[in-house]
């Protein structure tokens, strides 16, 4: 599906801008910037944008993965977050 019409980005486009970054570095924070940088695009007139975050967010990959406290004492590594996803990513979400 055509996302960006102006830029002719598809919605195959930004999924696999997404898992390449992953892959890339599993700790970086994937904005919509750098989604069209990865596709050598620039935003233009900006009407996609919502379609662009949407597509965007049925990404799994799109969050960072969950970060482990390291050992302390010889007990074992905690988790920092409990829900699984970065809380950052949560509130950035809903603009």
């Amino acid at each position: 599906m055509i996302v960006c019409h102006c830029m002719h980005i598809t919605d195959h486009d930004i999924h696999s801008a997404i898992e390449w970054m992953r892959a890339a570095d599993p700790m970086t924070i994937i904005t919509p910037r750098k989604v069209y940088r990865a596709l050598n695009k620039e935003a233009d007139c900006g009407g996609c944008m919502s379609l662009f975050l949407d597509t965007m967010r049925q990404n799994d990959k799109l969050q960072v993965p969950m970060l482990r406290k390291p050992a302390v004492s010889g007990q074992p590594a905690a988790l920092i977050e409990e829900s699984g996803t970065c809380k950052a990513t949560q509130r950035s979400s809903n603009i």
